[in-house]
């Protein structure tokens, strides 16, 4: 690719004009304590995606006065995702009602030998978990972010250049309407997904990805009906060997998919075996969509270097054992965004990689890698055979373990416990375990530690 030349900036929404002159860095020296670098106009950040990760990032950081840019290459598409966000989402990010498809009161969680538990019995009136279309929930996110000063983008970034020097800006290069463009930032929030070209520009490391394949099939009304409030969940090493597969209800269809990372080239094979488990509640659906996309299955081991930082599927932000990433995606991003914000004193400072490290993934990890470990931790002794899913089922049929999981995924805080009960739940997992002839030793130093934390 031949060298760039960059004296100005073409924005495609926009006539925008900027040489580098026109900002300008004055060091502000303080006697024994670190240099801050003054800017004479506002910082301006890039966010890289226009996910709930992105959009959220955008959201947070136009609100907070910086000069925000987003790009997203298709505004249209939708990522091949099960669509479920928990309760407190809809408050916390001020999702309308309108918005959400159905209103789930019950699931059915269905054991490779067929086994079906109702996980739902503890769930109060009022609480139940929404079901949504991405490219629903995503735009409307976006579009607030606009609404909120942010710039949309239509465009597909190729490069980013990386600072010649601590002060020099980032320049990400794009194609929008088949024209190439040049935008000049201080920050750039990489929201871009699993296969992250931004992760790529900073060297941030690899990671272990599963894949998801979804169909979205439309149903006659009787059927359609069934699954009017029902979500279900399918264990079996005949639809995945390392995790679930699902029928989830929208407006007018249900989603059925399944994903694995041990075995990716038999994702088709798998996605086979759900249809045909579902297949007397599916009859007579037509197949409107069909969809695959690669999944994060733990954190990148770099997520934030220099004045870059990563969010979303972009950091691995996804949990094992339930596969949730929505709730993370807008989560990281907001908290990356309000981080930048309060780095750079509402866009009047520079700041630097100390400052994203301190503000934002201290935070982030401080509040989320205890679940993320825990979780990572039930997916290997559950998921890793037909044996250890039985038992998963079984479990999910006691009411205390439903009330402690659906507390905690509905409101995002550790269920306040009882002690008795937390060890009842720890002996009935050993006893589980040990029914189905599995090992459970990770699983039961898992516990001891949590029983002790909770004592």
């Amino acid at each position: 690719m031949a060298a760039h030349t960059v004296t100005s900036v073409h924005h495609p929404l926009q006539s925008l004009t900027q040489t580098f002159k026109a900002k300008t860095f004055k060091p502000q020296n303080m006697k024994c304590k670190p240099t801050s670098i003054v800017i004479s106009s506002k910082l301006r950040a890039a966010v890289i995606g226009g996910g709930p990760a992105g959009s959220s990032a955008a959201e947070a950081l136009a609100s907070g006065g910086i000069e925000t840019y987003i790009f997203e290459r298709s505004p249209e598409a939708a990522k091949p995702c099960g669509g479920a966000i928990p309760l407190c989402m809809l408050d916390e990010f001020s999702i309308p009602s309108h918005l959400v498809d159905r209103k789930v009161t019950q699931m059915k969680i269905i054991s490779p030998s067929n086994l079906t538990v109702d996980f739902g019995k503890t769930l109060k009136p009022h609480e139940f978990i929404s079901m949504l279309r991405r490219e629903v929930l995503d735009n409307f996110i976006r579009l607030r972010a606009k609404d909120k000063g942010a710039t949309l983008i239509k465009a597909l970034v190729t490069n980013i250049e990386l600072p010649l020097s601590e002060k020099s800006p980032y320049i990400i290069h794009y194609i929008s309407n088949n024209t190439h463009g040049s935008l000049t930032v201080d920050v750039i929030v990489g929201a871009d997904g699993a296969n992250s070209k931004v992760a790529k520009s900073i060297k941030a490391g690899n990671y272990a990805c599963a894949i998801a394949f979804q169909e979205r099939i439309q149903l006659p009304e009787d059927k359609m009906k069934y699954y009017e409030n029902l979500a279900e969940m399918y264990v079996g090493d005949d639809v995945s060997p390392d995790f679930y597969a699902w029928v989830f209800p929208k407006c007018d269809h249900v989603a059925v998919g399944t994903g694995t990372v041990c075995s990716k080239q038999n994702i088709k094979q798998f996605q086979g075996a759900i249809r045909n488990r579902v297949k007397p509640k599916i009859e007579g659906g037509k197949i409107i969509k069909v969809e695959a996309h690669p999944i994060p299955e733990h954190p990148r081991p770099t997520r934030v270097r220099g004045r870059v930082a990563l969010v979303g599927d972009a950091a691995g932000y996804v949990t094992k054992c339930s596969g949730e990433g929505i709730y993370f995606a807008a989560k990281s991003g907001r908290m990356c965004g309000e981080a930048i914000v309060r780095a750079s004193e509402n866009g009047k400072k520079m700041i630097d990689e100390a400052d994203l490290k301190r503000e934002y993934l201290r935070k982030w990890d401080d509040e989320f890698f205890c679940t993320f470990k825990f979780l990572d931790i039930l997916q290997k002794v559950f998921y890793g055979s037909n044996a250890g899913r039985e038992a998963l089922v079984e479990l999910c049929g006691k009411e205390y373990v439903q009330r402690m999981t659906f507390e905690s995924y509905l409101y995002k805080k550790i269920a306040k416990g009882n002690p008795l009960e937390d060890v009842k739940m720890a002996m009935n997992t050993i006893g589980s375990l040990i029914r189905c002839n599995i090992v459970g030793k990770e699983m039961v130093d898992a516990f001891d530690r949590k029983m002790l934390l909770k004592l």
